[in-house]
């Protein structure tokens, strides 16, 4: 596809089986990229992959896993040659009362996130500073504003986006850019596993507008697909996103304030109702990574 934005450019999406990933995949390749898919179910991987054509290929990996990582890494160099983007979007999530969630569903949200994502630029950055590549780091609105009821998401989402901006400083004199994607409630089986949970359910309902919406994804991703075009340092996948970085430092007080208060409890009796149910992680990913550790500790 000469003359395609990314004509040629080799693109390393993580998480890529279903959802942002695969999807950003499809849109990446449209514009000329040469993808290398990396996620833990490698049915949906196979599939995603075939869509793609011949300049596509994908691998099952942990993204947690330094030495399978690792030896990912190199085998990708070694097919395509080179390295010219890494998106690292592997993500998990899990809702409700922290002192309800499943304490290893809990640490593993942090794992897959935060450290996963860490993982992920460290053994991809020598093969970026080769190619003057870029790193995208997908965060979330819950970076910029922690909420009730998603303690160990935003966590997450506050350190991958902490770590892009400290290794944007590191690697920028290096000639790789670094970015944070941004997306709000979007389309996904995450979401829409998030939304089974009744309190968080209500509790999303009744946030301001725009921020109680769910959005398509299809238009998301397009956006991401053209920061990744530009190397933005910043990405955001609905057209608002962008204004909330002005009142973030508001948002926290407010959140955690009155306000988060208040709606705790407006939604209480769904909290009672839900009571002593331990929450593992939401959606197809989160069922697909939970069954990727059962096996693993079954083989041990």
């Amino acid at each position: 596809m000469s003359g395609a934005p990314l004509d040629g450019q080799v693109v390393v999406v993580t998480g890529a089986a279903r959802g942002v990933g695969a999807l950003l995949a499809r849109k990446l390749a449209a514009r000329g990229a040469r993808l290398a898919l990396v996620g833990l179910e490698p049915d949906e991987l196979k599939n995603v992959t075939t869509s793609l054509g011949r300049d596509a290929a994908c691998w099952t990996a942990d993204v947690t896993d330094r030495v399978e990582m690792t030896r990912i890494a190199e085998e990708i160099v070694a097919h395509f040659g080179r390295i010219d983007v890494v998106v690292a979007n592997a993500g998990v999530a899990i809702g409700g009362p922290f002192l309800d969630s499943d304490p290893e569903a809990f640490e593993r949200v942090i794992q897959v996130n935060l450290l996963g994502s860490v993982t992920t630029a460290r053994v991809f950055l020598p093969a970026l500073i080769d190619s003057h590549g870029y790193l995208l780091q997908i965060a979330s609105l819950a970076a910029i504003t922690p909420a009730p009821l998603m303690s160990a998401y935003c966590a997450s989402k506050a350190g991958v986006e902490a770590f892009a901006h400290s290794l944007r400083a590191e690697v920028g004199y290096l000639g790789v850019k670094v970015g944070v994607g941004y997306l709000s409630w979007t389309d996904t089986d995450m979401v829409r596993g998030a939304d089974k949970d009744e309190a968080l359910r209500e509790m999303r309902a009744k946030l301001p507008w725009p921020a109680n919406r769910t959005y398509p994804l299809g238009p998301a991703v397009e956006r991401i697909a053209a920061g990744i075009v530009r190397r933005s340092p910043h990405v955001y996948a609905q057209w608002w996103l962008r204004g909330t970085q002005s009142i973030r430092g508001f948002l926290p007080s407010v959140i955690s304030g009155a306000l988060g208060q208040r709606e705790m409890r407006r939604v209480q009796p769904a909290l009672t109702r839900g009571a002593g149910v331990r929450r593992g992680l939401v959606g197809r990913g989160g069922a697909a990574d939970e069954a990727e550790r059962s096996s693993d500790r079954h083989t041990r």
